[in-house]
């Protein structure tokens, strides 16, 4: 019983931290003075995106994230994936939307790497040239097997974040680690509890996001309490939190095995 009082009064104080933290922080753009709230908030590019046509030859997948518009933006964030292939001038995106009507997967919503309603995104992963190009393939068939396309839950979950975790798990050769607050990357439904984590290197186990475990080579050990993650990550030493999402080394993938150049 003791012990159990101590690991809850050490989530309890892990939490104030990490909220703490994005609070003084603020990954949230200044958008109270934009006219029209969100629909005026910027969304030009961010300039991180290698230039599709000074790269043309060259095959290029990219994962980015950035905080969620609004408060929740101090708790969340929003991931997509974008990618071309060599001899393609122009790049395609593919995020999951929850405003709007069918089909929540959609393409080229915006910009390749436009800011996320006035917050600059980062990138998770990158991979160029060899081998770039079956990844596309694998990326594309798991777009079009994702199993939550008509349906949308901020919170536990199926979200954006449930999408790109679902790609994780079916294209492992991303090596895609979402942070601790991408909130919905754990969400399972309760007939399949047990599975692939995120990366797709690791296992997982989890109830509708809401509670669960996960271990595995990109995002160590991590635990899941009411969509609140808290872990330990070992490949790039590293705390989990929930809120401001890792507190150590970056973990981001980038992978180039083609001719060195810069953007």
């Amino acid at each position: 019983m003791n012990r159990l009082s101590t690991s809850l009064r050490v989530l309890v104080v892990l939490l104030l931290l990490s909220v703490g933290l994005s609070l003084a922080n603020d990954p949230r753009p200044a958008l109270p003075g934009v006219e029209g709230g969100w629909r005026g908030a910027a969304r030009h590019s961010a300039g991180i995106a290698p230039d599709p046509a000074r790269f043309a030859g060259t095959a290029i997948v990219q994962v980015y994230a950035a905080a969620t518009y609004g408060w929740r933006g101090y708790f969340a964030v929003h991931p997509w994936i974008i990618y071309k292939r060599a001899g393609e001038t122009a790049y395609t995106r593919y995020d999951v939307i929850g405003w709007g009507r069918g089909n929540v997967v959609r393409r080229n919503y915006a910009l390749p790497d436009g800011l996320w309603f006035g917050a600059v995104p980062r990138v998770l992963v990158e991979h160029r040239g060899e081998g770039v190009e079956a990844m596309i393939e694998q990326i594309e068939a798991a777009v079009t097997s994702y199993p939550h396309a008509d349906a949308y839950r901020s919170y536990p979950g199926p979200n954006s974040n449930t999408f790109l975790a679902h790609i994780g798990r079916e294209v492992p050769a991303l090596r895609l680690d979402l942070p601790a607050n991408a909130i919905g990357k754990d969400y399972r439904p309760l007939e399949r509890p047990l599975g692939l984590s995120s990366s797709g290197s690791g296992l997982q186990f989890s109830l509708l996001g809401l509670f669960g475990l996960s271990v595995g080579l990109e995002e160590g050990l991590e635990l899941n309490l009411l969509g609140l993650n808290f872990g330990v990550d070992l490949n790039s030493p590293a705390l989990r939190l929930p809120a401001i999402g890792r507190v150590g080394l970056d973990d981001a993938v980038v992978s180039d095995s083609g001719p060195a150049a810069l953007r």
